[in-house]
C-alpha cells in the first residue's frame, strides 16, 4: 500500500447517524491519515464530544477535533439540537475543546500540506465558506473536495425542486464552497447515496460483529432507530470514494446553488454542457459493492482498505 491519504473531516455528528457511521469508517480505514474533525451547526461543542467518544472506542484520543460554526451564515433553518449526544450524556465524556479555532485549524492543517489534503464535509457547509472566505488561496490548496451535498439529477425519484439537507441548512455557504477554485470538487448527492440503505436489525448485527468504534456508534444509532427504521449511509458512501472512487460512476460539467431566501435556498443545479467542468458529480453507485467494502474496512479484515493516492 502506498503511503495514507491525509483527511480533514467537517461534520453535523450527532444529527443523522451517517456521520458517527462515516467516522468510524475513517477511524478504521487503512488508507487514511485523520488529521483532525471540526464540527459544523447548532451545539458544536456537543457534537465534538460525540466525536471524540467515537475516535476514543477506536483507540485514536489523539485525533485533534475543533467545535466549529454554529452557522448559518445568513439564513437557513440551522440544527440547534444534537439528539445523539444522549447516548453519551450520562457517562463521562469530554466537554473541553479549544473554542474558535476550527477555522484556523482547517488552514493551518492544509497549508502545512499543500497539494495533499482531501478535505471531505459531510454537514452544512458553514466551516468551509468561513475557511475558503477567510483564506482564499486555501481552495487550490487542496488535493481534493470531497462533499456529500446537493440533489442533481432526477434519478431516485427526485423531482424538479428537490433539495438535499446539507446544502439547504446554509444555502450561501453552499454557494461560496461551489464557486471556490479547488483542484477538483466531487459531490456524492442524496439521489446517489439514497441507494445504500440498511435496515436496522441487519445494522445492529454488522455493527455489534465489526466492534470497535462502531460499538459507540450503534448505542447512538438506538436514538435514531426510535424514529426510524433504517440508516442510509450518505456519508460514509462519500468518504469510501475517496479509497475506491470507482464504487461510483460520475459526471463531470459546473454545480449552481440557489443562494438567497425563499422556498428554492439551497436547490443545487448541475450543468453538463459547460465549457467549466470544475465538478465531479456521482450518477450512479454500486451499492452492494460499497457495504462489502465498509464492512471490510470497519471489521480490521484487511481485505478492502482500498488504496492511497
Amino acid at each position: 500500500m502506498g503511503n495514507k491519504t491525509p483527511v480533514l473531516l467537517d461534520t453535523d455528528i450527532g444529527s443523522d447517524i451517517d456521520d458517527a457511521v462515516c467516522l468510524a469508517y475513517l477511524l478504521r480505514q487503512q488508507a487514511c491519515e485523520l488529521l483532525g474533525v471540526t464540527t459544523v451547526s447548532g451545539d458544536t461543542v456537543q457534537r465534538a464530544a460525540l466525536a471524540d467518544a467515537v475516535c476514543r472506542a477506536a483507540g485514536k484520543e489523539g485525533v485533534p477535533i475543533y467545535p466549529g460554526s454554529p452557522g448559518p451564515l445568513w439564513h437557513g433553518p440551522g440544527q440547534p439540537h444534537v439528539p445523539q449526544y444522549e447516548a453519551i450524556q450520562n457517562r463521562p465524556h469530554r466537554l473541553e475543546f479549544p473554542s474558535f479555532r476550527a477555522v484556523a485549524f482547517l488552514q493551518e492543517a492544509i497549508r502545512s500540506r499543500p497539494g495533499e489534503v482531501v478535505l471531505l464535509a459531510i454537514g452544512p457547509l458553514t466551516n468551509v465558506a468561513l475557511l475558503f472566505l477567510t483564506d482564499p488561496e486555501i481552495p487550490e490548496m487542496l488535493r481534493e473536495l470531497v462533499l456529500m451535498n446537493g440533489v442533481f439529477t432526477a434519478r431516485g425519484g427526485h423531482g424538479p425542486g428537490a433539495r438535499e439537507w446539507n446544502a439547504l441548512c446554509d444555502p450561501l455557504a453552499t454557494g461560496i464552497v461551489y464557486r471556490a477554485k479547488t483542484p477538483r470538487t466531487v459531490a456524492i448527492g442524496l439521489e446517489v447515496t439514497t441507494r445504500c440503505v440498511l435496515d436496522a436489525d441487519t445494522c445492529r448485527r454488522r455493527f455489534r460483529e465489526a466492534g470497535g468504534p462502531l460499538s459507540i456508534v450503534a448505542q447512538m444509532a438506538e436514538v435514531w432507530f426510535r424514529g426510524r427504521s433504517q440508516i442510509t449511509f450518505h456519508d460514509p458512501l462519500a468518504a469510501a470514494t475517496i479509497f475506491r472512487p470507482e464504487l461510483c460512476e460520475y459526471q463531470d460539467g459546473e454545480v449552481r446553488v440557489e443562494t438567497g431566501p425563499g422556498p428554492l435556498a439551497g436547490l443545487t443545479q448541475f450543468l453538463s454542457h459547460t465549457d467549466q467542468k470544475r465538478h465531479r458529480i456521482a450518477v450512479e453507485v454500486n451499492p452492494e459493492a460499497f457495504f462489502e467494502h465498509y464492512f471490510a474496512v470497519v471489521s480490521g479484515s484487511g481485505r478492502d482498505e482500498g488504496t492511497a493516492s
